[in-house]
């Protein structure tokens, strides 16, 4: 399948300036498969060796940080003679030996012409027990679900890829409802790369599902495996109520919606643990939309998203005919999955940070604010044609010279201020 990231462990591979580099991604989104594809095409030799319960990687960092030793018993346990430039070493499920983390700092000083490559689950997650990570001295690549564009060519759709790509929107009018059932498709599988792979050959909606509660599963052990005890609770609370609370007309965060009484000060540890595991992205509100967006966020109010719109979707239990077949949902519910999927796409291109702007009174709301070329950029989403929206006519209206981008299932469409872009082109 085609992964965007690829072009970017090329250019990695190829910078004067390479250092070891860390894949950064919660699990399952592809990131073994990323490395070891890469090393298939783009090296002659691969050292792969598995972190995971393996007690002679263990003992390999466990001693110091000689880097020639280190080298000799990783040729050893890989079996394969490393050597400079033409030789991918990987470090997979790295997460087990923190250790091989504080190592690459030695690599970086002593070694800079091998090329190493670390990966595993949770890894912000590690950082913090007590091992001195190598500030300045690695590369990081954030590794994302696949995004819609690496769906279609993912499910034989190259043309519509193509059409998009190009920005072709003559070509793409006529396509307009084949372009929503992908999107509808879309939203269903999401960029897991599990899901999709099935889904590409096989059109298995129910295995598709299966394999969503498989890694839900998994996240939810990952919780007790790697959480401070006291977290991990308040963490299996706040995981489960992300639908309730984005499928509602304000998707503000709410603590009550945890328990009846809840209180910021006691879940903020169990919200930045699933942020820095890669599983939530948190967008706060500013209380103005003006640059710097920075100095106007309000660090205690912000909405909650999960990492991928198909985990959404089985994390609610919506059966695959009410996403997947044109019907009379709840606006708040394709609202959600509108607002999941254009965010997720944002992430998926580096985009950050990325604000949210509402007034207390409601009068005013902006679904996402961000800054692009030194400008300040208000985005819309709706989830269907209808597209009124007061908020927006208001702010152009009282600041000339400002464009915005709105999203909906309307077709491409340029105004003085305002361009309508159909949600399947994000």
């Amino acid at each position: 399948m085609r992964r965007i990231a690829l072009k970017k462990l090329l250019e990695w591979k190829r910078s004067a300036n390479r250092k070891p580099l860390i894949l950064n991604g919660a699990r399952q989104v592809g990131k073994t498969w990323l490395l070891r594809e890469f090393a298939k095409t783009a090296y002659k030799k691969e050292a792969y060796i598995v972190c995971r319960k393996n007690d002679l990687v263990k003992q390999v960092f466990a001693r110091d940080f000689d880097i020639g030793r280190i080298l000799r018993d990783l040729r050893a346990l890989s079996k394969v003679d490393i050597t400079p430039d033409d030789t991918l070493i990987i470090l997979d499920e790295v997460q087990d030996v923190p250790e091989a983390i504080e190592a690459l700092k030695y690599f970086y000083e002593q070694a800079p012409e091998y090329h190493i490559a670390v990966a595993g689950s949770l890894l912000g997650i590690s950082f913090h027990q007590g091992v001195s990570f190598p500030v300045g001295k690695v590369d990081e690549l954030n590794v994302f679900p696949m995004d819609f564009m690496e769906f279609l060519d993912a499910v034989g759709e190259q043309q519509s890829l193509t059409l998009l790509e190009k920005r072709d929107f003559d070509g793409i009018a006529p396509l307009h409802e084949k372009f929503i059932d992908l999107l509808r498709q879309y939203y269903f599988v999401g960029g897991m790369p599990e899901a999709v792979k099935l889904y590409a050959e096989t059109g298995a909606l129910q295995g598709v599902r299966e394999i969503q509660k498989s890694i839900l599963h998994g996240y939810e052990q990952d919780f007790s495996k790697h959480a401070p005890k006291d977290q991990v609770a308040k963490i299996k609370l706040v995981w489960k109520s992300i639908p309730s609370q984005l499928f509602k007309e304000n998707k503000k965060f709410i603590y009550g919606v945890l328990r009846k009484g809840a209180r910021a000060t006691q879940y903020e540890e169990a919200i930045e643990w699933l942020v820095d595991s890669g599983l939530l992205y948190k967008v706060s509100r500013v209380s103005r939309p003006a640059l710097p967006l920075s100095i106007y966020e309000e660090l205690n109010i912000f909405k909650l998203y999960t990492l991928d719109v198909g985990l959404l979707g089985a994390m609610a239990n919506t059966d695959s005919s009410q996403i997947l077949i044109k019907s009379d949902l709840v606006a708040e519910f394709n609202g959600g999955l509108a607002e999941q999927f254009i965010l997720q796409q944002m992430k998926s291109k580096q985009i950050n940070p990325i604000y949210y702007h509402s007034t207390d009174d409601s009068r005013l709301e902006l679904d996402f604010v961000i800054q692009t070329d030194g400008k300040l950029l208000p985005i819309e989403v709706k989830s269907g044609e209808s597209v009124r929206s007061n908020s927006l006519s208001m702010l152009l209206q009282k600041t000339p010279g400002l464009r915005a981008v709105r999203y909906s299932l309307r077709p491409y469409k340029e105004q003085e201020a305002l361009v309508n872009i159909p949600l399947y082109a994000v």
